[in-house]
């Protein structure tokens, strides 16, 4: 990963975007309600391809607006996009002349909303990354699927045929790409999956790599969907997340998490040496739900007053103690504490380091720091919190130390 891997380290938070014809359908089709994934729906529910193609017919998002969305991911303090260009339903969300099943082919809408996305982020100076099913086609009769039985031959036929053209066309149409995020590639032999890091090499040098390639050939880890680390990682990393359990856009999901519990989330994957991906799901229309608007605005605001927190941080070593509170967040020379309940005061023991002052770091209030030896060698540091701090998310304190690391004292010294 390297130098050209520095931005997506850096960034820390970027915005996840599931948007194809399944959003039509909402989560229902023919009066059964599909209980798993909204996006899956076609596969769950078995519609056969013919009939799900019927949907290209009928979508025309006229709300869709590119600009409201990549600014509205800046405002959330996002700093990348990941699209989904093509999903395992086969169809493509961008102009692709390796099969016209796509947006501007197939639809009365006829407009290419990766490109609009395109100029949207360079506008902004957000980076544009695309998702690509690679082994994944429910449409094309060699893409792989769940429960289908695929031969090796009518696999290469797929990918020569589209998988592959599909993925050169958004490599070299859409400008440079932060990255390409492959997804499920399920039993593919690891020289097809070298084929598909091996073009990304060959036409982006820097564009990265999602881990879903397969066989550990990505740039980073991707984990499982929704799941979050318990400790660091020897390397990068990043989550998916939904807001609601789904990532396609379902009418009757109401589950939807608060704003505090996604921040607290980010805090905890950063905290861990991670990147955080929060996907929204547009409805047929092209709208994004108010929920998702509304949460993306409050962690947004969270975000600008405490953003210098998260962004380039990195991980501290393991504080030897089990806190329920909070979390830790660094850089050369500075601790963010991160305290999520409403307390008059932290208390830090085993500490290594030499403070030299704290503050909030969202206003620059200053807090008396009180060190103290509590035992031979073990250092402690208690931090008095100002008052009227209830309904806050996250506050968070900064404290300079001398050293250039932060270090905890292992128990027992």
């Amino acid at each position: 990963m390297e130098e050209r891997g520095t931005w997506w380290r850096e960034a820390k938070f970027g915005m996840f975007i599931h948007w194809g014809l399944y959003a039509l359908l909402a989560g229902s089709y023919a009066g059964r309600e599909s209980g798993g994934n909204a996006e899956w729906i076609m596969h769950d529910l078995h519609i056969p391809p013919e009939e799900y193609r019927t949907l290209a017919g009928r979508f025309d998002p006229v709300d869709f607006d590119a600009d409201a969305i990549v600014r509205l991911c800046r405002e959330a303090g996002m700093r990348y996009i990941v699209f989904t260009a093509k999903h395992h339903d086969g169809f493509a969300m961008y102009h692709s002349r390796a099969s016209r099943y796509n947006i501007v082919d197939a639809t009365p809408f006829g407009r290419d909303v990766a490109m609009e996305l395109k100029r949207a982020c360079d506008r902004h100076g957000v980076r544009l990354c695309f998702y690509y099913s690679q082994a994944q086609d429910w449409d094309h009769p060699g893409g792989l699927e769940e429960g289908k039985t695929v031969s090796p031959q009518a696999f290469q036929g797929y990918l020569e045929q589209k998988c592959l053209p599909q993925v050169r066309e958004l490599l070299e149409g859409y400008g440079p790409l932060g990255l390409v995020w492959y997804d499920t590639p399920m039993d593919m032999p690891r020289a097809d999956c070298l084929r598909m890091r091996d073009l990304v090499r060959t036409l982006q040098p820097d564009c990265l790599v999602s881990g879903r390639v397969g066989h550990e050939l990505g740039d980073y880890m991707t984990t499982g969907d929704d799941f979050i680390p318990l400790l660091a990682c020897d390397g990068p990393f990043e989550v998916p997340a939904t807001m609601n359990g789904t990532w396609g856009y379902a009418a009757g999901r109401r589950r939807w998490k608060r704003p505090e519990a996604m921040v607290r989330d980010l805090v905890r994957i950063v905290s861990r040496g991670g990147n955080y991906l929060l996907n929204v799901g547009p409805d047929a229309r092209g709208s994004l739900p108010r929920e998702s608007v509304e949460a993306l605005r409050a962690i947004g605001r969270f975000m600008r007053l405490n953003g210098e927190s998260i962004y380039a941080t990195r991980p501290v070593p393991t504080y030897p103690y089990d806190i329920e509170w909070g979390y830790f967040t660094a850089r050369p020379g500075k601790l963010y504490i991160h305290v999520f309940e409403d307390m008059p005061e932290i208390y830090l023991i085993n500490m290594g380091n030499t403070p030299l002052r704290a503050y909030l770091l969202a206003d620059g209030t200053p807090l008396t720091v009180v060190e103290r030896e509590t035992c031979e060698h073990v250092h402690s540091w208690r931090i008095a919190l100002p008052e009227g701090r209830a309904g806050e998310i996250d506050t968070v304190i900064c404290v300079e130390v001398a050293e250039a690391e932060i270090r905890f004292e292992p128990l027992g010294k």
